[in-house]
């Protein structure tokens, strides 16, 4: 947040690829002012059946508009429309409020395509810093951490 606190959501990794991990929002809804305030993130996938996770931290920067319009074509219709009418992270009077706002815009939309709101597009996690842990017998698990330099990504081993 702007004032350094901590704050967690979880979102869909719809991207993984050499420049970082992407992931779409609402640009106004509270992780997106928290990311335009401090352009910082850090995600974790764990697989509890597999006894595997891994970290990732880095900058944040925003994708381009063509890779976010690329993605909203992409989403199921009512995807999109519930996006579109969403003021995300918003107090809402009601569910009824919110279903009510969303049958009118479809009424409205009937037959044409729903545009791309433009306070919603996504974000680029640049890794600087990526941990591979492995579950191990009496938690003397395995820990690798690969941290980028200017001269390209150092090894180090952690402890458990």
């Amino acid at each position: 947040g702007p004032k350094g606190e901590v704050s967690v959501r979880m979102v869909l990794l719809k991207g993984a690829d050499p420049r970082g991990f992407v992931f779409f929002t609402c640009t106004a809804s509270r992780k997106g002012r928290d990311l335009a305030a401090r352009p910082r993130a850090a995600a974790t996938f764990h697989w509890s059946a597999l006894g595997r996770q891994v970290r990732i931290d880095g900058r944040v920067e925003p994708v381009t508009e063509a890779e976010a319009d690329a993605y909203w074509a992409t989403r199921p219709r009512g995807s999109q429309l519930s996006a579109a009418i969403s003021r995300q992270s918003s107090e809402v009077g009601s569910r009824a409020e919110l279903l009510r706002r969303r049958s009118a815009f479809e009424k409205r939309l009937a037959g044409q395509p729903v545009p791309r709101p433009r306070d919603w597009s996504g974000y680029r996690i640049l890794p600087e810093r990526v941990e591979f842990w492995t579950q191990k017998e009496d938690r003397l698990h395995h820990r690798e951490l690969f941290e980028r330099s200017r001269r390209g990504w150092r090894r180090v081993l952690l402890e458990p």
